[in-house]
């Protein structure tokens, strides 16, 4: 199966080597070489700069003969300026012939020049994501999810969301054990399929730009189990309950109880899938008080119940009894890209 890896000039490397690992690493578990065939594809030149001054080698231009593709997916470029014709026309040549296709961060910049995003909707990084609606206004945007699927298509956040939406791919091919081995391996969690929210309020706390607010965000993720009413937040970073609820909307967007319940939520949902621990015990530890406070919770924004949420997305490496690994083969000296990596 050939996954296709688009790479602009600038590309961000982890674009291309965070999907390439996955999917080089699930095949290396099932013992198939075959299974993925990866390969770097450049707008022209065969040499690509990337972030981190890494220079990869491409393995195809768009310039050359069209080879099969199951699988394209377009890496992003930081500066997402790099909407050349022949690169439009090579994206509406090939995509109708590919199984599925999606983007990666400013990926999805390439794909809605090329006229390929019409009626669907998608995610991209969420630092671009308002330059994406006034350049692509009839497109719908969540800038909240990590990746999301519709159709044939699917559209990654950034950075190391290309990595979630290449377990997701790995999961729709071969199914949730060879993914979870693959994340167990990456130390990673396994994300959800596309559809499923994928909202972080570890995430959203990080893009305050105001000192006091971030503290105040810090002390919500470090004490989820504590009073965190505005009048408590307000007090521990020393701003009056008014001043602090009316800068903490202004700069997130949300307010303050928003903010909290999303991170109980958030929290609580990460140990529903990582640990068999009871429903109360997380309720309580996640800050709810009890079951049932957790419950309206779940219901509310992720529209299950805790008990549903854990039947579906409970690690398969918790539901079933205790397997060893595959056994791991040497790995080859060269690179899992088929494309050479090299230092510039």
């Amino acid at each position: 199966m050939r996954i296709a890896i688009l790479a602009p000039p600038g590309v961000q490397s982890l674009d291309i080597v965070g999907p390439a690992e996955v999917f080089w690493e699930a095949a290396r578990r099932m013992n198939d070489p075959a299974a993925y065939d990866i390969q770097i594809v450049s707008t022209g030149a065969p040499s690509i700069s990337g972030t981190g001054q890494l220079r990869f080698l491409a393995d195809r231009t768009i310039f050359d003969p069209d080879e099969p593709i199951d699988t394209l997916l377009v890496a992003g470029d930081p500066t997402f300026q790099e909407i050349d014709p022949p690169v439009i026309e090579w994206l509406q040549r090939r995509v109708p012939t590919v199984r599925r296709y999606g983007s990666i961060c400013t990926g999805v910049f390439l794909l809605a020049a090329a006229g390929l995003l019409e009626g669907k909707r998608i995610t991209t990084h969420w630092e671009c994501a308002d330059k994406f609606r006034r350049d692509f206004p009839a497109i719908d945007v969540d800038a909240d999810a990590i990746y999301m699927r519709d159709g044939r298509l699917i559209t990654a956040a950034g950075v190391t969301s290309g990595i979630d939406l290449s377990l997701a791919l790995v999961e729709e091919d071969h199914g949730k054990d060879v993914a979870m081995i693959v994340a167990r391996y990456m130390v990673m969690f396994l994300k959800r399929p596309g559809g499923q929210s994928q909202f972080s309020a570890h995430l959203v706390g990080q893009m305050s730009e105001t000192t006091m607010i971030q503290r105040a965000q810090e002390y919500v993720l470090a004490n989820l189990s504590a009073s965190l009413t505005v009048e408590d937040l307000a007090s521990k970073i020393g701003m009056s309950t008014r001043n602090f609820a009316r800068v903490f909307r202004r700069e997130l967007g949300i307010t303050p109880a928003d903010f909290v319940a999303a991170a109980r939520t958030d929290a609580a949902r990460r140990m529903l899938e990582d640990t068999s621990q009871p429903l109360q015990r997380i309720a309580v530890t996640c800050g709810f008080g009890n079951m049932h406070a957790m419950r309206r919770a779940f219901t509310k924004t992720i529209g299950v119940t805790p008990s549903e949420y854990r039947s579906r997305f409970q690690s398969a490496l918790l539901k079933a009894p205790a397997t060893p690994l595959p056994v791991m083969t040497p790995r080859s000296p060269a690179s899992p890209l088929n494309g050479v990596l090299h230092h510039a």
